[in-house]
């Protein structure tokens, strides 16, 4: 299942509690970065508030992925990929799909806090290591790096 047959539509509040399961059960989640997601709720208001999109199957509406876009100031607040459609060029669907919506905005970049095993990913779709965001215990114990994803007219950007 590759991006050509994704779609990717604007969530709605009947979409939260999937959003919200997601993010709950993701496996990059597990071991030391549970506690993290354990109460994360993606409640309807959120979705109502932010650039909130889903990439789902072209027939089923499965849910393989989703995004929220905060606009001012500019962030990737979340992005999640189901663990059934990793691997599958959902991630890179859901940045090029990000960046038109940014760029729509007339914003040039987007800041992104990320998961510290997700810095990788971010680095691949042309991501820009920033510096670093502290932990924050109780909530976040440790430091994640911090990235801007430019969204000018780059080769990344017709992908």
């Amino acid at each position: 299942m590759g991006s050509r047959i994704t779609r990717v539509r604007r969530a709605t509040s009947r979409d939260a509690k999937r959003l919200t399961r997601l993010v709950r059960t993701s496996r990059a989640y597990e071991g030391p970065y549970a506690p993290m997601v354990a109460g994360y709720r993606v409640g309807p208001d959120y979705i109502e508030t932010h650039r909130v999109f889903v990439a789902v199957g072209p027939d089923d509406d499965r849910l393989l992925g989703f995004y929220a876009l905060v606009l001012d100031p500019p962030e990737l607040d979340l992005m999640f990929v189901a663990d059934s459609a990793q691997g599958l060029g959902i991630g890179r669907l859901l940045v090029a799909h990000m960046r038109g919506e940014a760029r729509a905005a007339g914003i040039s970049g987007v800041r992104v806090v990320s998961h510290p095993p997700a810095e990788g990913f971010y680095l691949s779709v042309g991501g820009e290591r920033t510096g670093t965001e502290p932990a924050n215990p109780p909530a976040v114990m440790w430091d994640r790096p911090e990235l801007v994803i430019p969204v000018g007219w780059d080769r990344h950007s017709e992908d």
